[in-house]
């Protein structure tokens, strides 16, 4: 097993290049990766972390037809959007590639050339495929849409029903048809490459359940996350072929003399994209790109959302083994979900805030950049869905960031300028022994870290803060200063909360990069590692030198629920406004509620169960039955007006609740006793209101 790596290859999951990103997907797979990549640096550790854009598939061809435009318009229009996001909040990657680059297109076509001539690793395979015959072509599963066999939702793909999940193939739904003409698509014989996954089942249990590769330690199988290794497990007992072709204009050309029309499943492409953006990386700053995928002192970590953790943990891992020479990942991290206030993000709703809208809005927040990511590292969905709330957003960042940590950073730069004029003053010998167990919650820190435990470790970081400011209130320098202006007890804690700000610094640059900047320019220090900062702790030297100048204080966050400025709190309240907007708008549109009455008045109204004996239509009257019901032991006749909602037959035998004293009244020649009881949607759509189950006839209502 590998021990303290220096090289790390981090990758992060390909965001698909056909629309924004949203919060959701950034607390998943691309704030973690950064986290991890900036302490591993801060650590001394040669860190190469890779994305870039996923930009072939279907989707992204549907979505160009419906906007009559290229695909190329649409990939470009969404990574430039991405990317300028992902840079405007601190991601750190080496590099942020795209799939549609000649060096991508190249090396999958290398990649596959290399497993298809060198082993038994893929089949070919006939079968019908469903054809448009106005648009003459074959239609990927995204092209096709029908009846979910599962839950009847009729608006399934071809290959998933996002209603209720389900995988399913095209041909599995009920009354199919294509997106392109909107006509019964054909079926038609085609051929195509399947990946041999289910040979490669022996090697992935062991791998995957006791980080063994080929009977020798590979990795840590205790540091996976449970719910990773759950979810591949429960697959590995039926892995099948997954087709790695598909009949389709838009991606990578198979390199086959007759697989002429026919391009990678982008499943199989876009994994390769990691390798390819490694390779261009290597190329713009003169490295060597296979050390870092196939050196033995180099280690692979994916960060993805738990709806990639197949093909991350099982299908990749095998084509990479299938292929030979490449390291396997020694883990997969994989967050879960993030949901928006109580729901799924959805583009369609309009639920939730996408990243580049959430730069656009929130001009008015000071840092708005860590503001977000705290809030998100807060309540990061490492081990179970999380929620996103607006008014814990408020919370983490006035009860956290600034009375926290703003507060004590602030307070120390304010008291040194004001006694020591920014000069750090000298402590006595053992100074730093009366702050605490620092170098404790440093490795601690750190070791939540390196177990991808990113929330605990932000928590370490603010404890860190917290034992400054306690410590800080404990001894009080401002009352002794009246007293003594030369006591060595305010130098000593000066120089310790100087020192606990430059800690602060480094530690807090993996979680809030520009807050971090910040606080080095307040203390006029170059950027300090973390390396560094564990060195001179272990060595019992100072972070920051005593006789060093600091700078003036500087506002690292303003509040937010601020009764003498409400600008930061009027844009979270319009945020929850829009939401609010959404429910309403959601709900069923009902009638006003009626004058108020006594109890009077509602006791007059006499209610009852009754049973439907009979029914029939009235004659010369389209929406009217005749119902016979038994109330008790007395039965009377009422002329319902449902019969455009209910056929007579499927009445009889119901329970109802009937206005008994209803005065009688001749409908169509046919005297009615009562009324039944409906319910009416905002479609006119009329429901009987019946009790919850058997309650015989005849009871009064209450």
């Amino acid at each position: 097993m590998q021990k303290e790596p220096n090289k790390y290859l981090i990758t992060s999951a390909l965001p698909y290049a056909n629309g924004a990103l949203h919060l959701g997907h950034f607390a998943g797979a691309y704030l973690p990766g950064d986290i991890y990549a900036r302490f591993l640096r801060s650590m001394g550790k040669d860190v190469v972390w890779v994305c870039g854009s996923d930009e072939h598939g279907a989707s992204i061809t549907i979505r160009a037809k419906k906007e009559k435009i290229s695909p190329k318009e649409i990939i470009d229009k969404y990574h430039t959007l991405n990317k300028s996001s992902f840079e405007k909040l601190g991601m750190s990657f080496d590099i942020y590639h795209r799939t549609s680059e000649k060096l991508h297109h190249e090396t999958v076509q290398e990649f596959f050339t290399h497993m298809y001539e060198n082993g038994d690793d893929f089949e070919v395979k006939e079968s019908e495929q469903y054809y448009d015959e106005e648009y003459d072509q074959f239609l990927a599963d995204r092209y096709i849409k029908g009846t979910c066999p599962k839950c009847s939702h009729d608006a399934a793909y071809g290959d998933q029903c996002e209603n209720c999940g389900t995988d399913l193939s095209p041909t599995e739904l009920i009354n199919p048809l294509s997106t392109l003409s909107g006509k019964s698509p054909s079926l038609r014989k085609t051929k195509h490459w399947f990946f041999k996954l289910d040979q490669h089942s022996e090697w992935l249990k062991p791998y995957i359940n006791d980080g063994l590769l080929d009977g020798k330690p590979h990795h840590d199988a205790k540091k996976w996350k449970k719910h990773v290794k759950g979810q591949c497990l429960s697959w590995l007992d039926d892995l099948r072929p997954r087709a790695i072709t598909r009949d389709l204009s838009w991606g990578i050309d198979v390199p086959l003399d007759d697989a002429e029309g026919k391009v990678f499943y982008v499943w199989f492409d876009a994994p390769i994209g990691y390798i390819s953006a490694t390779k261009q990386w290597a190329l713009d700053n003169n490295k060597d790109w296979e050390s870092y995928w196939k050196d033995e002192d180099s280690q692979l970590i994916h960060f993805i959302g738990k709806d990639n953790i197949v093909f991350h943990c099982i299908v990749f891992p095998a084509m990479l083994k299938a292929h030979g020479d490449y390291n396997l990942p020694i883990n997969v991290p994989a967050n879960q979900f993030l949901n928006f206030e109580g729901q799924k993000f959805s583009k369609s709703r309009n639920w939730g805030i996408e990243i580049h809208q959430y730069l656009e809005e929130f001009t008015a927040f000071e840092n708005k950049e860590d503001a977000l990511r705290y809030a998100l590292i807060r309540n990061m969905p490492e081990n179970k869905d999380s929620d996103f709330k607006w008014d814990e957003f408020v919370e983490f960042h006035d009860n956290e960031l600034v009375a926290n940590l703003g507060n004590f950073i602030n307070r120390v730069v304010v008291l040194s300028n004001k006694y020591f004029d920014g000069v750090v003053p000298a402590a006595s010998g053992d100074a730093m022994d009366k702050i605490g167990d620092i170098k404790t919650l440093l490795e601690e820190y750190r070791s939540e870290i390196l177990d991808f435990n990113f929330r605990n470790a932000v928590l370490k970081m603010m404890e860190v803060s917290s034992l400054g400011n306690t410590y800080l209130q404990d001894v009080s320098p401002w009352k002794m200063y009246k007293a003594d202006p030369d006591s060595q007890e305010i130098k000593d804690c000066l120089n310790n909360c100087i020192q606990i700000v430059g800690i602060l610094g480094a530690i807090a640059e993996p979680f809030l990069p520009f807050s971090a900047k910040k606080i080095n320019s307040i203390l006029q220090v170059d950027t300090s590692s973390i390396e560094q900062v564990l060195n001179s702790l272990s060595n019992n030297k100072e972070v920051i030198q005593s006789g060093h100048q600091i700078g003036k204080p500087q506002l690292l966050f303003a509040k937010i629920n601020d009764p003498k400025d409400s600008t930061r709190m009027d844009l979270i309240e319009r945020e929850k406004g829009k939401l609010l907007k959404i429910i309403e708008d959601s709900l069923p549109k009902t009638e006003p509620i009626k004058d108020t009455i006594s109890f009077d008045d509602f006791t007059k109204m006499d209610i009852r169960t009754a049973k439907i004996l009979s029914a029939e239509k009235v004659e010369k009257a389209d929406k009217l039955l005749k119902l016979q019901v038994r109330m008790g032991i007395e039965e009377r006749t009422v002329v319902s007006g449902i019969a455009k909602h209910y056929k007579p037959e499927d009445l009889i035998g119901l329970e109802v609740l009937l206005l008994a004293n209803l005065a009688p009244r001749k409908i169509r020649g046919v005297e009615s006793k009562g009324m039944i009881l409906m319910a009416e949607n905002e479609s006119g759509e009329l429901c009987l209101v019946s009790p919850n189950k058997p309650f015989g006839s005849g009871w009064v209502v209450r």
